[in-house]
């Protein structure tokens, strides 16, 4: 398992690194992403990211890996906590428990029966958990956007630093 995850994110930086594009258009497009990742609910967030991306002038790579936050794996840890977060910050009433067994459900319900399906599901369960989804995934997006940011923004410029002072070495 080890082993795969070191190969997996092997991979994941090469694409960040290896785009030919400015470090600026390579970190707006996976800022994009996650922006995505955290704010729009699973199904959709390739839809409103790859269209996004060509709109602010961003990588389209980044902008479908960094939307990768959320994932099948993920989203039972991820929407749940983003939903207790948002419903803590509008005082609701709503308990953790009964945050999981929903959204678990609404995740087997759009896994099962299509995504369309597990969108009504949500859509049932009202405002009373999507104004806390959205909250709480609105401080995810302020916290993480920026910092996937400044991150490979930081990470792309330091590679292409490190690859002239090494084509600079051998000439």
């Amino acid at each position: 398992m080890k082993r795969w995850l070191i190969r997996k994110y092997a991979r994941l930086r090469g694409k960040i690194l290896r785009e030919n594009a400015t470090p600026e258009y390579v970190a707006r497009g996976w800022a994009l992403g996650m922006f995505c990742g955290c704010l729009i609910p699973f199904g959709l967030q390739l839809a409103i990211s790859l269209p996004m991306a060509f709109i602010i002038r961003g990588s389209k790579i980044g902008a479908a890996f960094g939307t990768l936050l959320t994932n099948h794996f993920t989203i039972f840890i991820i929407y749940p906590a983003q939903c207790f977060v948002g419903n803590w910050i509008i005082r609701g009433n709503l308990t953790y428990g009964k945050i999981v067994d929903e959204m678990h459900s609404m995740i087997r319900i759009s896994e099962n029966d299509g995504m369309m399906a597990g969108f009504r599901k949500l859509l049932e369960l009202g405002w009373e958990f999507a104004v806390p989804f959205f909250v709480g995934g609105a401080l995810l997006t302020a916290v993480m956007t920026p910092i996937t940011y400044v991150f490979v923004i930081n990470l792309v410029r330091k590679y292409r630093v490190r690859r002239e002072r090494r084509a600079a070495g051998k000439a």
